[in-house]
């Protein structure tokens, strides 16, 4: 028991760890993302459009990036040409790129030397290029030695915050500055009118009251949910180490985070040892032909039954805990004796109310992004204490 409540200590302290350097990040960017936002929206409005790449767990990044833009969290808001490339980024961007396109490269905290190179082809082009990390661009963080897992969660945050202001400056500058659904984001837009240039100062200030807001949930999680997610890590190790594996299942945003998380326990940073994972957002084929043959509420339950062991976990990513693929598929886990851990925003919901998680870790939010955020803290440090019980 000591020894359980010593984790929950340690899992507290490294959520509010990242808080410290996520708020004095965006304290610093918040007005060169502004203006970068209002670029994009430029960019955007003469007809380009989001090319996004990296390799590896960042790869999952350039996913995100292409379903946030083209499918919005908001209703109403316009659908933005995005695409993922990262399968095959140099040929890609070589063949697509336009001049008013928007480029953006993910990589570990040191860089990727051949998404900087792919990047500096596409400036030489004239597009907009994202660095993220990388030595120069029109948006670059600088390389540096941070922990990939925090230098991921605070690049989620930031493409976030790229995501909900372009919407803005849309608004702003083609609605008679009506801002719209948009309007809880921004309330300091309004109706007045105001030149774009104007906003942007207003924009920055946003940005970092989105970083305090994440903050808060971050505390939040920090007290209340610390405990059970150190025992989650305890439970699901055990199933680890009896021959198990992690079988981690989402939609949309969430897909791309449960195939982030796949690739950091099979691919993890130097200094871990791998984890036994697989992600069924990871499978388009499957994913296709269960939709069009049966139905999308089939697509995680069909292929859970066929790769669910009696040791392995069932892990579900949902923001709302209603979506019905996902509760479909925790039914079956629950029927097979499966552990079930659930990662969940707003008050939990269905799997909640239903007991179909045995570990239910809930960000209460009802703002979809800043549930991600804190959400990828979550497996992240779920990841870390996993490795410190399979090292022990």
């Amino acid at each position: 028991m000591a020894a359980r409540c010593e984790l929950g200590t340690q899992i507290e302290q490294k959520l509010l760890a990242r808080n410290v350097i996520f708020e004095k990040f965006f304290a610093q960017e918040a007005h060169r993302l502004a203006e970068a936002c209002r670029e994009m929206s430029e960019r955007f409005l003469r007809g380009g459009r989001l090319l996004a790449f990296g390799r590896g767990p960042y790869a999952t990044d350039a996913q995100h990036v292409s379903v946030e833009f083209v499918h919005p969290v908001i209703v109403g808001k316009r659908a933005l040409p995005a695409l993922d490339l990262s399968l095959l980024f140099r040929p890609w961007v070589e063949v697509l790129l336009q001049p008013d396109d928007i480029v953006m490269g993910f990589g570990p905290p040191e860089g990727d030397h051949e998404v900087w190179a792919a990047l500096d082809g596409a400036q030489k082009r004239r597009a907009m290029t994202f660095a993220l990390p990388g030595p120069s661009g029109f948006y670059a963080v600088a390389p540096g030695k941070q922990d990939p897992f925090i230098h991921q969660e605070m690049i989620e945050i930031l493409y976030h915050t790229l995501w909900e202001s372009v919407h803005v400056f849309f608004e702003h500058r083609e609605m008679g500055h009506e801002v719209g659904d948009a309007g809880f984001l921004y309330p300091f837009l309004g109706k007045d009118k105001q030149q774009t240039i104007d906003a942007v100062a207003e924009v920055a200030a946003s940005i970092q009251m989105k970083a305090r807001d994440d903050a808060h949930l971050r505390e939040r999680v920090a007290q209340e949910e610390s405990e059970i997610i150190g025992n989650a890590a305890i439970a699901m190790t055990e199933r680890i180490q009896r021959g198990g594996k992690l079988i981690i299942f989402g939609n949309g945003g969430s897909a791309t985070d449960a195939n982030d998380w796949a690739l950091d326990c099979v691919m993890p940073p130097a200094g871990y040892r791998p984890v036994p994972a697989v992600s069924l957002s990871m499978e388009p084929a499957n994913i296709s032909a269960i939709a069009n043959d049966v139905g999308t509420e089939l697509i995680f339950l069909r292929q859970l039954i066929a790769h669910a062991q009696v040791n392995d976990v069932a892990v579900a990513i949902s923001t709302s805990g209603g979506s019905r693929n996902i509760v479909m598929a925790l039914e079956e886990a629950r029927k097979r004796g499966m552990l079930t851990v659930a990662l969940l925003g707003y008050d939990g919901g269905e799997i909640v109310r239903r007991g179909l998680a045995d570990f239910p870790l809930i960000v209460r939010s009802d703002y979809i992004p800043r549930i991600q955020e804190v959400q990828a803290s979550i497996y992240h440090i779920l990841r870390d204490a996993m490795d410190g019980f399979t090292n022990a």
